[in-house]
């Protein structure tokens, strides 16, 4: 029995900021980061002319050299004057022009040399304690440029790690009244809550910018949902009035001849029951948009159960069809069941309109990964002239079987047909997983 001890706020605090130091000053510091040239989209460089502004792009990069430059001229005049161009010039002076120019392509390396040459450059040189002019506007430049290139929080932890070497060696070495800790100390704070401030506004006109592109793109999306949504209500009450009406017209069709015969009083029972049939289809899927609350009729979605009732159904109107299944039936998801159903009768009503006369056959195969669907009619034969034009029963089948990760094919056959073949992919349920969940 194991027993889970709570961590305090202040330690998981604690936690925080040392997981931050190693995340954003030990992790990657070896990285090969060179500095991007600036931006031609800027308010600024937009209003400079062309030749200057493929130029103008490396101005953070002359500024650093710049920088690196006037810090090397300065320390090389302030060297020993025993040994003007020895290694005390070479360290005092070149290390921290390099170190600074380092910035631009290894920054946090950069930021640890320039610590680690620090007490270096304090021993070897003869001048401020413990930084010298050169070496304190190089390492500064590097705080500057560091900060630039990282996380706000970066900035916090170089600055802290700025002060140690200096009160280390002030601590250790002779009393100085004119240490340079202090005004690094300040100097630096200041730099870098300058830096921060701007990178902070800078990430905040970013978030204004992709939050505003966001609500841009969400208005387009809801004008366009508005659209279809009127849409979907002018198709609901046009369909649902015609509909309406076959569904009158049919019940009183047998009441205007005398005597009808049994097979015209049965096709008119038929187009009656179909048009009421598609009038709730037509409520259901659509009444949803006429008001937000609609209620949504009760009546089940149809799975493949009904399939030979559909069969049935469409045998009425002169449709030969034959249906075969393959495999151990079994119950599917109700997305899955639902989209088959709808897929077959699609496929059975594109028979109807484009191949009159014409027989089909439906194969539904129960395999191990899912649920095969082939639906083939023959040529059209008869004298009923077909409906001319594609509508949108492929374009339906093609997007309910990519809602479910199947595939789908459609084409003509070799005798002039037509055939369409889905496969749905069903998730395997293993036992084991279900009963140690």
């Amino acid at each position: 029995m194991t027993e889970t001890k709570t961590r305090s706020p202040e330690f998981r605090l604690a936690a925080g900021a040392i997981d931050g130091l190693r995340q954003d000053l030990f992790h990657h510091a070896f990285d090969y980061r060179p500095l991007a040239p600036l931006g031609t989209d800027g308010p600024v460089m937009r209003r400079l002319p062309k030749p200057i502004r493929t130029r103008a792009v490396w101005f953070p990069h002359a500024v650093v050299a710049a920088v690196a430059l006037i810090a090397l001229l300065v320390g090389v005049f302030a060297a020993n004057t025993y040994s003007p161009f020895g290694i005390a010039t070479l360290i005092t002076a070149f290390l921290p022009a390099a170190t600074l120019l380092m910035t631009l392509h290894r920054p946090v390396l950069a930021f640890w040399v320039s610590i680690a040459s620090t007490p270096v450059m304090a021993v070897v040189g003869s001048g401020e304690w413990p930084w010298a002019p050169n070496a304190f506007v190089c390492h500064l430049g590097v705080l500057v440029v560091v900060a630039a290139r990282t996380r706000p929080r970066t900035a916090a932890w170089m600055w802290v790690i700025t002060l140690l070497p200096g009160t280390f060696m002030d601590a250790v070495g002779p009393y100085n009244p004119s240490s340079t800790n202090g005004g690094m100390a300040f100097t630096s704070a200041l730099a870098l809550l300058v830096v921060t401030l701007v990178q902070t506004r800078r990430e905040a006109e970013r978030e204004v910018t992709v939050q505003r592109t966001v609500t841009a793109v969400e208005r387009d999306r809801r004008t366009l949902l508005e659209e279809r949504t009127t849409i979907a209500r002018e198709l609901h009450d046009v369909v649902a009035h015609h509909m309406s009406v076959v569904a009158i017209q049919a019940e009183a069709a047998p009441y205007r001849v005398e005597n009808p015969p049994p097979e015209l009083e049965q096709a008119f029972v038929t187009i009656r029951e179909n048009a009421v049939a598609a009038l709730t289809e037509l409520r259901r899927v659509l009444g949803v948009v006429r008001a937000e609350d609609y209620e949504v009729p009760d009546a089940p979605q149809p799975t493949l159960a009904e399939i030979d009732r559909l069969l049935s159904n469409v045998r009425e109107t002169g449709l030969e069809t034959e249906k075969t299944v393959t495999g151990a039936v079994r119950e599917l998801p109700q997305g899955v069941e639902l989209s088959a159903y709808r897929i077959v009768q699609e496929a059975l009503s594109n028979t109807l309109r484009h191949a009159p006369g014409a027989s089909a056959k439906v194969d539904i195969g129960y395999v191990l990964g899912g649920l095969g669907l082939r639906i083939v009619n023959g040529p059209a034969r008869g004298f009923v002239k077909p409906s001319q034009g594609a509508g949108h029963g492929i374009t339906g089948m093609r997007e309910r079987v990519q809602m479910l990760n199947g595939e789908m094919t459609a084409g003509t056959t070799e005798d002039g047909g037509y055939e369409v073949a889905v496969f749905l992919p069903v998730p395997a349920v293993h036992d084991g997983a279900e009963a140690g969940a």
